[in-house]
């Protein structure tokens, strides 16, 4: 027997933000970054929360580190709030998350709520219960995974999103493409997270481009902001695969963003989940058969299974040529000596990283160097 459910209650479409009038408290704590307060973003978060006292803690930057964490913690206690909203990308959301766990577990809190208002379409963090936090003396990425996690409210906003950068558009909704296919490809998929993730990559691969050649294509914003928080469902109950426990170590020990980094990686998991043979193989895994069927949905299948796996890493290869993303590691920047000495650490650390349980082909460390070997070269 399993289990679906959707704990997270999710407002959506223009005008979205409203819905925070009804916050329940008399205190909010909002969590955000410098750039957010900067741009006058947290005005339209506060602007609905007359009668309440508030306060911003804008110290969130990227990949968010255990001392962030700790400041949070004693900014949370010593303002005693009865709420708590999350405004930003992930980084953001993870950070409420982690200090909201945090104190809970020191007992220096009541039992809030959080509600968490994304500004990116990539991680879908308004609706796991899965954050990732950095140890930075170690270079490494802890992903945190417990129920309490879970925000309680979600606010999808179309209008948030409009501003956010041509590049960030790109890696984060390559993040939203990896989560679907991971989703779909999990060992612990199901009939409902499969159709969530089959929703997500399709409106992916329709809205992508359109939403990073042109900002204020709003329908395209607004639908990858959808898929970003669907591919979020899904995951959130399969967990992910190799290509993010790859991706968690080689964020944390060579500083490439997370969703570009997934974007790298993406062709030659593909590749190594579908385990294609030649042209004589007549019988093929699920994994290829489930990555043939995706890509039949979003008009780009070949007719049988290996063409359609193949078509399917074609058209990521497009998207990120047309999106101008590098396709390798080297093309991120990254010296052949500086990857070599990481390459071990990565694998190991790969190893280690809760998503690779959930991968649908057991992962060796040779695996995963091969993969990585790949990515570098492309």
């Amino acid at each position: 027997m399993d289990k679906f459910e959707v704990k997270t209650s999710i407002h959506f479409g223009a005008g979205a933000l409203k819905c925070l009038e009804e916050i329940q408290g008399r205190k909010i704590f909002i969590v955000t970054d410098p750039f957010m307060v900067k741009s006058k973003m947290t005005d339209r978060v506060t602007e609905h929360l007359k009668n309440k006292e508030y306060l911003i803690f804008d110290q969130v930057e990227p990949d968010p580190s255990l001392e962030l964490v700790t400041k949070g913690v004693k900014a949370l206690m010593e303002f005693e709030p009865d709420g708590m909203i999350a405004l930003g990308g992930g980084s953001a959301i993870d950070e409420a998350k982690a200090i909201l766990h945090f104190a809970r577990r020191m007992g220096g809190t009541p039992d809030i709520e959080l509600t968490a208002v994304p500004t990116t379409s990539g991680t879908g963090s308004e609706v796991t219960s899965f954050a990732v936090i950095t140890d930075r003396q170690k270079g490494v990425k802890y992903p945190l995974v417990d129920d309490s996690l879970l925000p309680g409210t979600a606010v999808l906003d179309p209008e948030l999103v409009k501003s956010v950068p041509a590049a960030v558009t790109a890696d984060t909704g390559m993040d939203v493409l990896t989560h679907a296919l991971e989703a779909y490809v999990s060992v612990r998929a199901n009939a409902f997270t499969d159709a969530l993730a089959e929703k997500a990559a399709v409106t992916v691969f329709k809205y992508l481009v359109r939403s990073w050649k042109d900002g204020n294509d709003l329908e395209a914003r607004e639908q990858m902001h959808y898929a970003s928080c669907m591919a979020g469902l899904a995951f959130d109950r399969t967990s992910l695969g190799v290509n993010h426990a790859i991706a968690h170590n080689i964020g944390g020990k060579l500083k490439v963003p997370h969703g570009r980094a997934n974007a790298v990686l993406l062709p030659y998991v593909i590749e190594f989940n579908a385990q294609l043979g030649d042209y004589s193989q007549k019988e093929y895994k699920l994994p290829a058969h489930k990555y043939a069927a995706v890509a039949e949905l979003a008009g780009i299948g070949g007719g049988n299974v290996r063409a359609g796996v193949k078509n399917l890493v074609r058209q990521i290869q497009k998207m990120q040529s047309q999106m101008k993303m590098p396709a390798s590691f080297r093309e991120c920047g990254i010296k052949p000596e500086e990857y070599r000495l990481a390459e071990t650490n990565i694998a190991e650390g790969a190893l280690l990283d809760k998503c690779i349980a959930t991968n649908p082909r057991t992962v060796a460390a040779e695996d995963v160097l091969e993969i990585l070997k790949k990515a570098y070269r492309a």
